[in-house]
């Protein structure tokens, strides 16, 4: 079985593999993030999507 794999920063699960040859660097599309460190757990990953979305906006507010 796999896991669903999801970005620190944002929360999105758009993220793969920099290089598939090199397991340990991943990129999210959605935010650009690029590192070794994913999240595994979905309902951490739905807590740091929300927060990201609220600072999105807020950010976008702000302009």
């Amino acid at each position: 079985m796999r896991k669903t794999k999801f970005c620190p920063m944002c929360g999105s699960s758009n993220i793969e593999w920099v290089l598939p040859q090199t397991w340990s660097k991943w990129e999210c599309r959605d935010c650009g993030y690029i590192g070794s460190f994913i999240i595994e757990d979905s309902s951490i990953a739905e807590e740091i999507r929300r927060d990201y979305l609220r600072r999105k906006k807020e950010d976008g507010d702000e302009k």
